[in-house]
């Protein structure tokens, strides 16, 4: 059978993009879904677009939070889908994108985790460039030499369940302290070659203010010992720039187009 669908966005105080990424979830065909939004106390206008939303998939949760992990967590509870997937409330996920991942999994049982690539838009939708997902090898993403797209990511919800869902205490990276959570958990972690998701650049979001940095490098460091099961050393700053470097030999059309068009990530 296909299996259905749960989807979780946050919602706080980004009316703006909010409808597009409601739209995105609930235009997916082909495929059972609920949608589950959550939202803790937005007094810009979002509220009102949800609860204008007449589609019977949309599951609202109004109540407070304890941060972003939190809130996922909170509308995961609610979840009772076989593959899960989070959008934030200014991003997308692509047309079509249910339907292929329905199909991946009835052909790869093996696999609990699919991770595919993105576009990146401005505010207005526009594609800016493109970000690829890389194999989740221990070592090169305890570096963050490899890293995994989230919005193009799907899960089964047995592996979500034993891992234990967000760490509600991190507040810088909760969606890579998730895969490592699944990886730690026994998931299989495989990629998919296709464009999933779109992350969405704007002068408030997370990654173009790099107001999470500090947050990030300090989880970045703790997600490392994770997965290591050892301090982080000097000399694995020089092993991250390595494996970077190998990664953008194995891809020069991806590693071209990094150059032309600059870095996703802001640093500080």
């Amino acid at each position: 059978m296909t299996p259905k669908f749960s989807v979780v966005t946050i919602s706080f105080n980004q009316a703006e993009f909010l409808q597009a990424a409601m739209d995105s979830v609930l235009s997916q065909t082909g495929v059972e879904l609920e949608y589950i939004i959550c939202d803790p106390g937005s007094d810009d206008g979002s509220r009102a677009i949800i609860e204008a939303c007449e589609d019977p998939r949309v599951i609202r949760v109004f109540e407070p939070d304890d941060g972003p992990a939190d809130g996922l967590n909170k509308g995961f509870a609610r979840a009772t889908g076989d593959i899960y997937y989070y959008v934030n409330s200014d991003d997308l996920v692509l047309p079509g994108a249910f339907a292929r991942m329905a199909e991946y999994f009835e052909r790869h049982p093996e696999v609990d985790v699919a991770c595919g690539h993105a576009e990146v838009i401005d505010e207005k939708g526009a594609l800016l460039r493109r970000v690829w997902s890389e194999p989740f090898h221990r070592y090169a993403v305890a570096t963050g030499a490899h890293v995994q797209i989230q919005p193009a990511t799907f899960i089964r919800s047995e592996a979500f369940r034993r891992a234990g869902g967000f760490d509600p205490e991190d507040r810088g990276n909760w969606d890579g302290s998730l895969l490592t959570s699944l990886f730690l958990a026994g998931a299989r972690v495989e990629i998919v070659d296709a464009f999933l998701g779109a992350y969405r650049l704007h002068a408030d979001s997370i990654t173009m203010s790099g107001k999470l940095a500090e947050r990030h490098y300090t989880n970045a460091v703790r997600n490392f010992e994770r997965l290591m099961e050892r301090p982080l050393e000097a000399r694995d700053a020089l092993s991250g720039r390595i494996l970077r470097l190998k990664k953008h030999l194995r891809h020069p059309v991806r590693t071209w187009e990094r150059v032309r068009k600059g870095p996703l990530f802001r640093s500080s």
